[in-house]
């Protein structure tokens, strides 16, 4: 174990919440409230109002002690920042870093334990909001929930959304995916899988935990390829999850075996509320924190929700197509499709059939993919409008669309059959011998060049004043 030795001061903007709050505040672009907002719904309320213009901070939250933070990452160019780099960039740092993650250093002096609870009382220790209309109570939303592997020791980190079930426990959707393989491995024996729910955290770290790696990949790693320095990690209390030193806030528990109990409704991520069901349930063992802990909620269904999903599986599914498609040279997962269900494919002199591959290879990158649309190299697939021209000049449905039936989807989708569907792609290229000039975008010879300040007159100057106009 070792004492921190990171400077921070070379750090990118991102690499500390309090650091983060402090750049949002420098822009402009940080709004406080006034002290005492609702957190049954007057928390999520103005931070919708704010979403994707302010970071919203809420002092004495219902006159709780611990304020409230929302709204940290809720533009791409805020995500790009937070890194330090163009929003042009975005994809390919985040990329870098997946494929070259910076193992973390364990230290013994932590933020995050400065205060150790002598009880667990959720609500009481904790500003726990009320989001939507339905939801049936107060949800953890952006809490980092770190499970550990009992037989290897090997980590995974994500989010889920945790309902407050009583004063120590928590009721918890887990989807199959990393967490949901550790917990299924020590269930079948009867065991309990040790978990850690880390709220208020960096905004690298953040992004880094909603990344597509393999089974057994710590995120906390790819946060610190992102800083370009190991990210400073402390063990729990109570279990041997190893959690972000500089955390605000963190959860000690279990995912019990053999125990499931109702959760829900929720309002999701599709802008609909996931249903109530017999779920899995969290234990609370020990709640630790800063001195003057800061508390980080997302609201279900706001943009702060789809970039996180949205950013990451951009970086992931970028790389893993182009692994397999060399004409692939650009994607986006579109603000309408959810950051999930709808995926943009850009390509470049695709050989013929070749987009109908990309097509199924981007279907089968994540389950939640549901709509592919493939378009050429001059398409700006950032612009869902330039797509929708794509579609609507160079598609026909009889030659360019591709099915797949009976398909395994996102299980949020209300339109699907518990989570099985159909899939649709969409071909938007230019067929292949087309000529010419059937496809040529019209275009005005020096448009982008003309330096509009040079060539226009004064805001105010009117059209009658001019020479040879008529009274």
């Amino acid at each position: 174990m070792t004492t921190p030795a990171t400077d921070q001061s070379t750090l990118p903007p991102g690499a500390s919440l309090r650091g983060w709050l402090d750049h949002a505040e420098r822009e402009g672009r940080l709004a406080v409230a006034k002290p005492g907002a609702d957190l049954r719904f007057g928390v999520a309320g103005i931070a919708n109002r704010l979403d994707g213009t302010a970071t919203s901070f809420f002092p004495r939250p219902s006159g709780h002690d611990v304020p409230v933070v929302s709204g940290l990452l809720s533009q791409r160019a805020w995500m790009a920042e937070a890194i330090g780099v163009g929003e042009s960039e975005l994809i390919s740092a985040f990329s870098r870093a997946t494929a070259n993650p910076v193992p973390s250093v364990e230290v013994s002096d932590a933020p995050c334990q400065e205060v150790v609870e002598p009880e667990v009382d959720l609500e009481r220790t904790l500003p726990i909001p009320t989001h939507n209309e339905h939801d049936s109570g107060s949800y953890i939303t952006a809490g980092l929930l770190i499970a550990r592997q009992r037989s290897t020791g090997r980590q995974n980190v994500s989010i889920h959304r945790l309902q407050v079930s009583s004063p120590t426990t928590l009721g918890a959707l887990i989807l199959p995916r990393h967490t949901m393989a550790f917990f299924a491995e020590g269930e079948a024996q009867g065991d309990d899988l040790d978990v850690a729910i880390v709220i208020g955290v960096d905004p690298l770290t953040l992004m880094s935990s909603q990344a597509i790696v393999e089974l057994g990949q710590d995120e906390l790693e790819i946060s610190g390829a992102l800083r370009g320095a190991p990210l400073e990690v402390t063990r729990c209390t109570t279990n041997d999850v190893r959690v972000p030193a500089d955390a605000e806030i963190v959860i000690e528990g279990r995912l019990v075996a053999h125990r499931r109990e109702p959760e829900g409704p929720f309002g999701e991520f599709p802008q609909y509320y996931g249903e109530r069901a017999e779920r899995h349930v969290i234990e609370v063992d020990a709640i630790t924190h800063r001195k003057d802990p800061i508390f980080h909620t997302i609201v279900g269904g706001a943009r702060e929700h789809l970039l996180l999903g949205g950013i990451p599986r951009e970086a992931s599914f970028l790389a893993h197509l182009r692994r397999s498609f060399s004409c692939v040279k650009d994607l986006h997962l579109a603000m309408g499709g959810v950051c999930r269900y709808h995926l943009y494919v850009q390509v470049d002199s695709p050989q013929p059939g070749e987009v109908t591959n990309v097509i199924l290879g981007a279907m089968a990158t994540h389950y939640d993919i549901k709509h592919v649309t493939v378009v050429d190299a001059d398409v700006d697939v950032h612009d869902p409008q330039e797509v929708e021209w794509a579609v609507a000049t160079r598609f026909q449905a009889d030659r360019d669309l591709v099915r797949v039936d009976a398909s395994q989807g996102s299980k949020l989708d209300p339109s699907t059959d518990g989570g099985v569907g159909s899939k649709l792609g969409f071909d938007a290229t230019v067929p292949p011998g087309s000529p010419e000039m059937t496809y040529l975008r019209i275009r005005v010879p020096g448009e982008d060049d003309v330096d509009l300040d040079q060539v226009l007159q004064q805001a105010g100057t009117g059209w009658r004043e001019q020479k040879g106009s008529e009274s």
